[in-house]
């Protein structure tokens, strides 16, 4: 999908507000990501939970996940409740000390919504260079710090 987008001086654009573009761009992102992950009837927390399982099989417990997400989570969805679903559907099993291991079919759900995610993910960045979207990074990272926020990639 080429976009066209109509051109203004940089005096014009130096004067947007930041706060309103880059709500704007969260909401269209999320959304979209959001739309992509109901047709799995998945939430982002699911999305979330899925990945850090998979990436670190057994390190993961209710308790530590709920620490390491809840700040990104704005829905206000009861984290117990993903866990919950996830095991009931046979995607997610929880050993004795309640370590948590993605099965096959949770792993091959992770995968359709990785791809789901990722038509998301190129429609976004069409016609942004990395140089770019680097770069907007960068900024949107200094203009948290900047705020008291925390500027730093997550671990």
């Amino acid at each position: 999908m080429d976009v066209t987008l109509k051109e203004y001086s940089r005096q014009v654009l130096a004067a947007q507000p930041i706060g309103a573009w880059s709500g704007e761009a969260y909401r269209l992102v999320v959304g979209a990501l959001r739309a992509q992950l109901a047709v799995e009837d998945l939430t982002q927390p699911h999305w979330w939970t899925l990945n850090h399982v998979a990436g670190e099989p057994g390190r993961w417990t209710r308790t530590t996940l709920i620490e390491r997400l809840a700040k990104y989570e704005d829905l206000g969805l009861d984290f117990a409740g993903v866990f919950d679903d996830l095991v009931a559907r046979g995607w997610l099993t929880e050993d004795a000390t309640g370590a948590m291991t993605l099965t096959e079919t949770g792993e091959a759900g992770r995968i359709r919504a990785r791809e789901r995610n990722l038509r998301v993910h190129h429609q976004t960045h069409e016609g942004v260079s990395t140089a770019d979207f680097v770069t907007t990074i960068n900024v949107l990272r200094r203009m948290v710090a900047n705020l008291g926020g925390d500027g730093d990639l997550p671990d």
